[in-house]
């Protein structure tokens, strides 16, 4: 049990069944009146925020959220395979608990698989990643002055905007948060 008081950044724990992480708190001591904990808190399932206050003094049953390393293998159609790198078992994952952050993921990437009692409802993938531009139209020489973007083909499918003088079988670095470019890869 963790009383309201003692919640920080990234405390998990249950709330009426259902398990809520703590993004941000603030304890707040009013002149009048008892104090009280303000807390921005995500749902871990749904991924929806929400804001509200708690009595300090109340308690609510801690949330384990298992996070294992797993490498992805492939995917047969709504289930990707993810492979335990200690026993080799093939864990199945259903398309729905993918974001599209996933769009960057390729084989043998490592991920993390984000479980609660068991089910899985989450993966998260590297912040980066460094991909080969396999389609996009020819870029031109001296074409850096300017900020316009093209749209290319990366190797795991998805569609990123890059700068016109990236061309096709060059390796570029992604940021999978948010899917933009960030630079040639040093890989």
């Amino acid at each position: 049990m963790i009383s309201a008081g003692e919640f920080r950044n990234g405390v998990t724990f249950d709330m009426d069944g259902k398990v809520m992480q703590v993004i941000e708190f603030q304890h707040v001591k009013p002149g009048k009146g008892a104090a009280f904990v303000r807390v921005k808190m995500k749902n871990v399932i749904t991924g929806g925020v929400t804001e509200t206050s708690f009595n300090p003094s109340a308690k609510y049953p801690t949330a384990f959220v298992e996070r294992k390393k797993m490498e992805y293998s492939y995917n047969d159609g709504e289930l990707y395979y993810f492979m335990d790198s200690e026993t080799f078992e093939l864990v199945p994952i259903d398309k729905s608990a993918l974001d599209d952050s996933f769009s960057f993921v390729k084989e043998n990437d490592v991920c993390t698989i984000m479980s609660y009692k068991g089910n899985v409802f989450g993966v998260e993938v590297p912040n980066f990643a460094d991909l080969v531009v396999t389609a996009t139209e020819p870029g031109f020489a001296g074409n850096t002055a300017t900020n316009t973007l093209k749209p290319a083909t990366l190797e795991t499918g998805a569609e990123v905007k890059v700068p016109l003088f990236i061309n096709e079988g060059d390796k570029i670095q992604i940021d999978t948060r948010t899917g933009e470019y960030l630079g040639r890869s040093k890989v």
